[in-house]
């Protein structure tokens, strides 16, 4: 399921393979956010062409609109949106818990109910209830299709006090083992069912189990540490997960409006405790540096919705060709980052807020190293035009850019 395939020796950084029913995902690797099923602005055959692996769906947006059994009965996620490639979904617990924090109420107000039964809340679109269990959140997963699924979480927002971290952390562990319980029961029932039906000469699998087969066809489980930015905490999260048993590890919790500083004592913490034969997975996070810098400690995958984000705002990455990019060109002509993984402040790469006035007659691509559709095709004064008459062709251009920046990070993170 996942494979180291290089150590480096001066860090504990690994490069490594990701098995999933949908394909091999090379580590470490980005996730761009599709969360109601569509990156920003982009199509499918446009993240595929930008060198995109996986991509992350929201259960809870996916849920609420269209209905996860509206897309179940598409064919799933990946048949929905037409991408094929794999898929990770979140739980849906950090959206929900989220939603009393943004209207300035308490998590226990009307709006939001935790319990060690679930969570209910309310639709902020029509205002009716729904309740999310660690089972229901696994079943809309399942339905969705996904590929790696996320077991339900508590994730109290900073500033909190260590007597609701332990709360949570107790309630996170709980909700993980009816996660995994729910989760396995439904997948041996599939196996049971898979197992009941004749093999007839192309299901014969060339002597494999039937269910090793249908084993290597079911999704990816992920459990998710949380601690806050306590030590023992975040130890007794991850001990406990351990305890469990998962496919994978995330490190949830720190990209909820902890200071930055926290983040490297948080990997400290945790990442000694995780198996190294298991991916591990950094929630939410993050700026270029610090995926560097996480990379470095021995993380896997990302996510983050910095660069579509920040490409909507007119606010372009991109590297200094002094510091990162090599100057050699790989066989199909196209730069490539070199030795990032030394990187471990922001001096690799610069950012242009594109719509000032300043680039108004700046006729050079973004980057003319860059080997993207928005720099082999535009100028910096094209895109500050667009901007500045709000156009929506600038949020496009800006977006193929800043994925393909991050992309080619990740790229240059495993050459």
């Amino acid at each position: 399921m996942f494979e180291i395939k290089k150590q480096k020796n001066k860090s504990d950084q690994r490069i490594g393979l990701i098995k999933t029913r949908k394909g091999v995902l090379k580590t470490p690797v980005f996730m761009p956010i599709a969360t109601k099923g569509a990156v920003k602005n982009l199509t499918p055959e446009e993240l595929k062409e930008l060198g995109a692996e996986l991509i992350l769906g929201n259960t809870y947006h996916l849920w609420l609109r269209p209905g996860s059994e509206v897309i179940k009965k598409a064919g799933g996620l990946h048949k929905f949106m037409n991408w094929f490639g794999p898929i990770l979904t979140d739980s849906g617990g950090y959206q929900v818990f989220s939603l009393g924090e943004k209207r300035g109420e308490r998590r226990d107000s009307n709006s939001v109910k935790i319990t060690d039964a679930g969570v209910q809340f309310r639709d902020p679109f029509d205002g009716k209830k729904h309740f999310l269990t660690p089972e229901k959140s696994i079943e809309i997963q399942l339905d969705l299709g996904s590929d790696i699924i996320m077991v339900l979480d508590e994730c109290p927002a900073f500033p909190a006090t260590r007597q609701q971290v332990e709360k949570a952390v107790k309630r996170t562990s709980e909700w993980a083992r009816r996660c995994k319980d729910f989760f396995e029961k439904k997948i041996n029932s599939k196996i049971q069912i898979s197992n009941s039906k004749p093999l007839g000469p192309s299901r014969t699998g060339l002597g494999q189990n039937p269910k090793t087969r249908a084993r290597r066809n079911h999704p990816l489980l992920f459990g998710i540490v949380q601690g806050g930015i306590y030590e023992d905490l975040r130890q007794r999260s991850a001990r406990e997960l351990l305890e469990i048993g998962f496919d994978g590890y995330a490190i949830g919790g720190v990209a909820v409006g902890e200071p930055r500083e926290f983040l490297k004592k948080v990997l400290n913490y945790v990442l000694p405790l995780l198996p190294e034969n298991k991916p591990r997975y950094l929630m939410g996070l993050g700026r270029p540096e610090e995926i560097v810098s996480a990379v470095k400690a021995g993380i896997d995958m990302f996510d983050c919705v910095i660069p579509t984000r920040e490409a909507r705002h007119g606010r372009i990455y991109k590297f200094k060709a002094s510091s990162l990019r090599a100057k050699r060109s790989n066989p199909a002509g196209s730069p490539r980052p070199a030795k990032a993984g030394l990187a471990t402040t922001s001096d690799f790469y610069e950012t242009l807020q594109i719509n000032k006035t300043k680039f108004a007659r700046d006729f050079e691509p973004i980057d003319s190293n860059c080997s993207c559709y928005t720099c082999r095709n535009f100028s910096r004064a094209y895109l500050n035009h667009l901007f500045r008459t709000n156009e929506p062709l600038a949020l496009r251009l800006a977006t193929i850019h800043n994925l393909k920046f991050y992309l080619e990070l990740m790229e240059g993170l495993r050459k």
